[in-house]
């Protein structure tokens, strides 16, 4: 099965998550990317117990979804043979991928324009959390931050009056590995088509801020967008909200255009009584004469009449757009996802099968892509070396002193 970065190696200098799932992407499609860890390793090994999963090396599923079908080479670059091996492999790789901070790059010698000069066709990316400029450049950044505070989430999509709601890690940083990713194939074409390397950039804020760009933009002006957060009841459009149903669940509608739908979702809900309504028809005159409360009202009565199952048919025969509001339960056995291959049942060595998220672009010729496990810390170093024209006696002596380090597996 041909895939489409056979003979592509990507080195891995990262941690956590963004960067990360922007070198599983690229694993997906064939790339040899080797994931670069100290011997401690990458901390994100260690968050199942603020996720609700048991510490086990052996059955990570977080570690798996962004490090599967990855090597691992755990290196000491703070020693100058650490550093050498480090270049070595540099020299076979077509991209390097990073998170580290701006001036830890540099004080390291891995800043971009230092590797550049040895390595003029490097496609070198990196994610940071608030950009690369600025007087925050080198702030910690992680999601729940750069992404969903400073870009504008946890304030502005709450119910007026609340708190902010319950953030989960890796939506923002999954977000951003792809928009990574989508440089990263765009310089790795020049650089194979031209031989020029390429500098790629992103962060989580600056991915936020572009998330958010409508809205962003819309506070240009004297409206709505200047007054969020918002009760959802005195929003622009009263059919844009989740509204509870009889047996207790939500139903969320998207009807961007009211005037659009205003007819049609007002006659399905019952209220065929409304449809010539001339106080709640076109948006502007229900906006104008402070309806859209109202309106939201009656639609939020007429939905409590039925049960999910009971709406379901009925809105789609009316070809009303509406989802139910899953949990994550529903969402791992959604018969949508797993027709359209959402995920991988991984069974691990001890018997437990788990089910895990693919990513989601998919390649009609490729196939669906193989899911190998992460690997353990270090697992592929003496492989990796060798490859790189190391002996067994070097690869041992690098052991023996610490610059190479292997997870030992206690299972064998």
């Amino acid at each position: 099965m041909s895939k489409p970065l056979d003979g592509v190696r990507v080195v891995e200098l990262a941690t956590f998550i963004a960067a990360s799932a922007a070198g599983r992407f690229l694993a997906d499609l064939g790339a040899d990317v080797i994931k670069i860890e100290s011997a401690k390793g990458d901390p994100l090994r260690y968050t199942a117990p603020s996720e609700g999963r048991p510490l086990d090396m052996y059955e990570n599923t977080t570690w798996d979804l962004e490090n599967g079908n990855k090597r691992c080479l755990s290196l000491n670059m703070k020693t100058a043979e650490g550093k050498e091996a480090f270049f070595k492999l540099l020299e076979t790789a077509d991209v390097l991928i990073t998170n580290w901070r701006v001036q830890a790059l540099e004080r390291a010698g891995l800043d971009y324009e230092t590797l550049k000069v040895r390595f003029p066709k490097l496609v070198y990316a990196i994610c940071t959390g608030y950009g690369e400029k600025g007087p925050d450049r080198d702030l910690p950044g992680f999601d729940f931050t750069a992404f969903f505070a400073r870009g504008g989430y946890f304030d502005s999509l709450r119910q007026k009056g609340t708190v902010p709601f319950n953030g989960v890690p890796g939506i923002g940083d999954h977000n951003v590995g792809m928009n990574l990713a989508a440089g990263i194939l765009a310089a790795l074409y020049q650089a194979k088509t031209k031989g020029v390397g390429e500098k790629v950039e992103t962060s989580l804020f600056e991915s936020a801020v572009f998330n958010m760009g409508m809205m962003v933009q819309a506070s240009n002006y004297e409206g709505i967008a200047q007054n969020y957060p918002i009760n959802v009841r005195n929003g622009a459009n009263p059919f844009l909200g989740a509204f509870r149903t009889k047996d207790d669940r939500y139903l969320q509608f998207c009807t961007p255009d009211y005037n659009t739908y205003y007819k049609k979702f007002i006659a399905v809900l019952g209220r065929e009584d409304l449809v010539e309504n001339e106080n709640y028809f076109p948006i502007l005159t229900c906006q104008a004469k402070g309806l859209v409360p109202e309106v939201y009202d009656i639609v939020t009565e007429q939905v409590a009449t039925k049960t999910v199952e009971e709406w379901r048919p009925i809105l789609e025969a009316a070809d009303i757009p509406f989802a139910l509001c899953q949990n994550w339960t529903e969402i791992r056995n959604d018969p949508q996802a797993i027709a359209n291959d959402c995920f991988y049942d991984m069974t691990y060595d001890n018997g437990n099968t788990r089910r895990l998220c693919r990513l989601p672009v998919k390649f009609e010729e490729m196939g669906v892509p193989e899911y190998r496990r992460g690997p353990l810390i270090g697992e592929n170093g003496p492989e990796v070396l060798k490859e790189l024209g190391y002996s067994d006696e070097e690869i041992n002596a690098m052991l023996e002193n610490g610059t190479l380090y292997v997870w030992k597996d206690e299972r064998k």
